[in-house]
């Protein structure tokens, strides 16, 4: 999934769901704030904040995920 920031507009994501981005765009890690977000918000601790112009990838599965679901797969075809 891509997404056309403008000057200055900021796309506020889970830092695991960057995949890419052109290099006119700018990252910030920033924490996530208040104890019930972080305990409750299933996000984790940091947010990536991706400021434009220029093009940003996203993925809708977090890397973890992604290795995860690989593994699985990979072990699952070696008992074939």
């Amino acid at each position: 999934m891509n997404y056309e920031l403008g000057p200055g507009q900021q796309l506020v994501v889970d830092t695991g769901s960057v995949l890419g981005f052109t290099a006119s765009v700018t990252l910030d890690i920033q924490m996530v704030h208040g104890a019930m977000n972080l305990l409750f918000g299933g996000e984790g601790v940091f947010n990536t904040v991706l400021t434009g112009p220029g093009t940003v990838w996203l993925q809708t599965m977090p890397m973890s995920s992604m290795a995860n679901a690989l593994l699985a797969a990979m072990r699952a075809n070696k008992r074939r």
